[in-house]
């Protein structure tokens, strides 16, 4: 049988037979795990690998990072082809299950987060302190982060995942930016170690703390990949608000090993966030398009969502990688369905004499604002006729100078709340303003407060509605 050699290292490892064997959910490589148990013994997992080079690089790895003090498995016995291992049980409870409900709401707990900054803190001490001494000859496939893996990434994005799209593009031209990507990313080149697929899938919790697994793949490369990979990684759904968070979690740790220029930092992680982005896209495509498993056609949309969020701006160091890539977002079958999951913020003016508008959304409403405290040009016959959206309506409220310092406290709440919707998710708001006639004061505020949410947030739709002058206005999402 296919376990006979684990049952037979774990059987010289410990004295006795195993008693049961229990195969463990696989994940995205060909390597096989397995739960040797016996009545009275600690269990053990027995890995079966496909490559031994893989496997060699593993067990060196786990060998040299556990003697640094480093929280990874210990390695307890290694069949004499290196085929298969035995290594220390570190449980079931893997980071990406522990943050299920802040991935699936996008409202990570405190209990959540704290497992994330633990993690984030480790990552530094792993890079640094675990580059100390290694040789990453032992590497597999190779011992460091050059140019030409760079562009194998690259162009297992555009044949696995790109073409595979029908997307049309000329590749000469395609090339050309995917060389200047890499001279980007190779301008951090570092001495520090490169887990590589750094994610909250390849960490375990254990006792509260987390435990490494999977660096199989690691080499020696600039530390900004493995912030990219664990931020951005696609169906981890962490709000732009955590990833913040987490990055300060990142610094405060690697300042123990040198100093940062934070700006430089975040500009250049920018670079590698598209990078990683490309690279999982193209090992989607493979695993999904070519293999037909599904787990991986359903990471798609994260990944997705992740890149159109990178092109909010762009990128001018590659302008044909740029345009490919937002015709990419755009196709039919990656677009979302208009309005499907954008965020509709609904803007109204009324007056207070004819009701607060109802929210036929079923959210029961959101925000209202009373404008009637404001100066009221109304009062003045000679502003009677004209509304808030007439030159000398305008004129009047902004000389007096009061509705822009109110309209100052409303935009600071307003884009709050937008910027929380969209981190959550949610599909609608409702932002009314009121006053006496709904003519003046509420249809100033109503306007000038559409048109700062369409200019500050191009993902957003806006629908404007002064209800007592029956106009309607509509900014689409960008």
């Amino acid at each position: 049988m296919e376990t006979d050699i684990l049952k037979q290292l774990y059987l010289e490892h410990t004295g006795v037979e195993v008693a049961s064997v229990e195969e463990l959910p696989s994940s995205g490589s060909n390597r096989r795990y397995f739960r040797l148990s016996s009545p009275g013994k600690d269990s053990i997992v027995g890995v079966l690998g496909t490559c031994r080079e893989e496997n060699e690089a593993f067990i060196y790895m786990a060998g040299h990072f556990g003697a640094k003090g480093l929280p990874v498995p210990q390695v307890l016995a290694v069949a004499p082809d290196s085929m298969a291992y035995i290594q220390n049980d570190l449980g079931d409870r893997l980071l990406f299950s522990e943050i299920e409900k802040g991935r699936l709401t996008r409202s990570f707990s405190a209990e959540e987060k704290e497992l994330l900054a633990k993690t984030m803190r480790l990552l530094p001490d792993v890079q640094f302190g675990g580059a100390v001494g290694m040789d990453f000859s032992k590497c597999y496939p190779t011992p460091h982060f050059d140019s030409r893996s760079i562009l194998w990434d690259l162009n297992y994005f555009k044949y696995c995942f790109l073409k595979a799209t029908g997307l049309e593009f000329q590749e000469d031209r395609l090339e050309d930016d995917f060389q200047n990507l890499a001279n980007v990313l190779l301008r951090s080149q570092s001495g520090t170690f490169m887990y590589r697929d750094f994610q909250s899938r390849n960490v375990m919790i254990k006792d509260g703390e987390p435990w490494l697994i999977d660096f199989q793949g690691g080499r020696r490369g600039p530390f900004y990949y493995d912030v990219a990979s664990f931020l951005w990684q696609a169906k981890a759904n962490f709000p732009s608000s955590l990833r913040h968070e987490l990055i300060g979690e990142y610094l405060s740790s690697l300042r123990k090993y040198q100093p940062i220029d934070e700006d430089y930092f975040m500009e250049q992680l920018r670079h590698f966030v598209l990078f990683r982005t490309l690279q999982v896209l193209g090992a989607y495509g493979f695993r999904g398009y070519f293999e037909k498993k599904p787990h991986f056609m359903q990471s798609v949309p994260f990944a997705i969502a992740n890149l159109r969020e990178l092109l909010d701006r762009p990128y001018p160091e590659y302008p044909y990688l740029d345009d490919v890539l937002r015709r990419l977002v755009d196709m039919k079958q990656f677009a979302d369905a208009p309005g499907k999951h954008a965020l509709t913020v609904k803007v109204m003016s009324f007056a207070y004499k004819k009701g607060i508008p109802d929210d036929a959304t079923g959210n029961g409403g959101g925000y209202v604002f009373d404008c009637r405290a404001i100066n009221n040009p109304g009062k003045y016959e000679h502003y009677k006729q004209f509304t808030g959206l007439d030159a000398n309506v305008i004129e009047f409220l902004e000389n007096d100078g009061e509705i822009l310092e109110y309209l100052d406290h409303v935009y600071a709440m307003v884009d709050a709340s937008v910027d929380r919707y969209v981190e959550r998710g949610f599909t609608n708001l409702m932002v009314c303003f009121g006053c006496t006639g709904g003519r003046h004061r509420s249809v100033y505020c109503a306007q000038h407060t559409a048109e700062h949410i369409a200019r500050r947030c191009h993902n957003v739709n806006v629908e404007l509605v002064h209800r007592e002058q029956n106009i309607e206005q509509i900014f689409k999402a960008r």
